[in-house]
């Protein structure tokens, strides 16, 4: 049975895998294994048929596809050990990347709506000699602006992560919502009026957590209930609420 294959270009093996995934529309969670390796087999002799150059990372994806399809098919054992191994799926460790990769490409995806739909304010020249006897903030903050913050908080955690062995390397990623993130970073804000944007990622326990506040906070701004702002150029994001915030509180 032939497979018609529409030739695309992915950043990388997981990126063509969850293009076959969702185009065959199945659970990431519960991968047809042989299925999805056959496709994904069938892209690569494509890809040769054409004489186009194929990536390592992409053969070396399609030797792991190909020993997690064997271990499906082998049989169970009456052995012990061999039955706790056996009770091991092996698309686990698949699976963890594909979501992970699934949610940093959603979250990049999110990213670039964001910048298509913001907007940027500057303060006329004249007010700016005045600033220290006025309320005014600088609404210069840009994705940018928000993108630099929320690498230095990457930084920050990958600081400490180095030092702290005991961050476990395993990540339930059910464990954090951005619904959840969204209430969390409301109620901060009503009690406190107005918070440091590292504020809301000091007690991180992931990255994918701050990953996902962050995600939380794009949304907000969007709904026009939180804003970022700067009482002047290049101090610190602090993030308010918006009267949106006060209607629904």
């Amino acid at each position: 049975m032939s497979i018609n294959i529409k030739l695309e270009m992915f950043e990388g093996p997981l990126d063509l895998l969850l293009h076959l995934i969702k185009k065959s529309e199945v659970d990431i969670y519960n991968i047809p294994i042989a299925e999805i390796t056959d496709q994904y087999i069938a892209y690569l002799k494509a890809m040769e048929d054409l004489d186009l150059e194929i990536a390592s990372e992409f053969l070396v994806m399609a030797s792991t596809l190909l020993e997690i399809k064997s271990k499906m098919l082998l049989p169970r054992t009456s052995n012990k050990e061999d039955e706790e191994s056996a009770d091991v799926d092996p698309r686990q460790e698949l699976v963890q990347k594909l979501v992970e990769y699934k949610k940093y490409k959603e979250f990049a995806e999110k990213l670039k709506e964001y910048e298509k739909s913001s907007i940027i304010f500057f303060k006329d020249p004249e007010i700016i000699d005045d600033i220290e006897n006025k309320d005014i903030y600088f609404n210069n903050i840009t994705v940018e602006n928000l993108m630099k913050a929320y690498k230095n908080v990457i930084n920050a955690y990958e600081k400490k992560f180095n030092k702290r062995s005991e961050i476990p390397k395993d990540i339930d990623y059910d464990e954090f919502k951005i619904e959840d993130k969204m209430e969390y970073i409301k109620s901060t804000i009503y009690s406190y009026k107005r918070v440091s944007f590292n504020k809301f990622f000091e007690n991180a326990k992931s990255k994918l957590e701050i990953v996902v506040t962050f995600l939380a906070m794009l949304e907000l701004i969007k709904l026009k209930i939180i804003r970022a702002i700067q009482y002047r150029n290049f101090e610190e994001i602090i993030i308010e609420g918006q009267d949106e915030l006060w209607k629904i509180s």
